[in-house]
Order: structure tokens, then sequence, then C-alpha cells
């Protein structure tokens, strides 16, 4: 279901997005509102799910990990348990940092975050491939990251509230 969101709570979204250490007195000043309300407002959006959970985002590179895989996955079955026993599985993989169900020629595709290629291919050889679903890995390296944001475009969620 979504959410009902009006002018206001767009802004203390965009304001969490760029900065979510920022405390409410600060939101509700940038809003235009006193801290009760606004503090009452960011707790309903994280009650509704609205906002997941703040976290602080870490450089993988400054911490060792500078390669990036997008490994696009096709299952040999279909069957009743081989989609969630794969979808389990990729789960407990910490080098999984996404994983999405897609529509096409693939069944899955993967973005993994691994120290170096040799350890992609470790992660690909030890774990991927012995899980008893996978038919084929296709893997794409990325080499230049052009572009990265969490943030939600909430422009065209302000477009959906006008109509």
């Amino acid at each position: 279901m979504r959410a009902r969101l009006d002018p206001i709570d767009l802004k203390i979204l965009e304001l969490l997005q760029q900065d979510a250490s920022l405390s409410a007195a600060v939101v509700a000043q940038r809003v235009g509102l006193s801290p009760s309300p606004c503090w009452r407002r960011i707790q309903r959006l994280e009650r509704e799910g609205v906002v997941r959970r703040r976290v602080a985002l870490l450089d993988p590179e400054q911490l060792g990990l500078g390669v990036v895989v997008f490994a696009s996955v096709k299952l040999s079955a279909h069957g009743r348990s081989a989609i969630p026993d794969f979808e389990n599985a990729v789960k407990r993989y910490n080098e999984v940092m996404e994983c999405y169900s897609v529509t096409g020629n693939v069944d899955f595709l993967l973005r993994i975050v691994t120290e170096d290629v040799h350890a992609y291919e470790r992660f690909l050889r030890d774990h991927l491939t012995q899980l008893p679903s996978v038919a084929e890995v296709h893997s794409n390296i990325a080499i230049t990251q052009v572009k990265y944001t969490t943030e939600v475009p909430l422009a065209a969620a302000a477009r959906g509230l006008r109509s």
C-alpha cells in the first residue's frame, strides 16, 4: 500500500536522504515546523516503513573492496522450491549487495562486491555456481562508476501528490 505523503513529508524525506544524522530540530527548522510535530512526522514515516532505517554509507574502495560485478543468473529449474532456495542462499552471501528477480533471458541480476577479480572468481566457483539450480552465470565487471546514489527520486512522488 502506498504511503500518504504531503509536501512537508517529502521535504523531510529529502533532507533525511541527504543526511540521516540530522536532528529532528534541524529538520524541523529547514521544513518550517516546530520540533515536536516534525519529530512525530519522522516517527510516523519510520513506523509506516517509508523510512526503512538510517545507516552510514561506506566507501567500498576505502575498505579494499574495489571490484563490482553484475552477475546475470539463469536457473536450470523453476520448480516450487528452486526460486526460493536460490533467493535464500543468495541472502546469506555478504558479497551480494543486491539481488533482483528480473524478466528476460535470465532470472536474477546480482550486484557483487569483492576485493579483486580473484576473490570474485573464488566466490563464483565456490559458492554461486555450486547452488543446485544455477545453470548459467554471466559476469560483467564494472570499470568506472559513473553514477551512484541511494536517494529515491522524490520528484516523482511529488507529481503523484498532485494527481
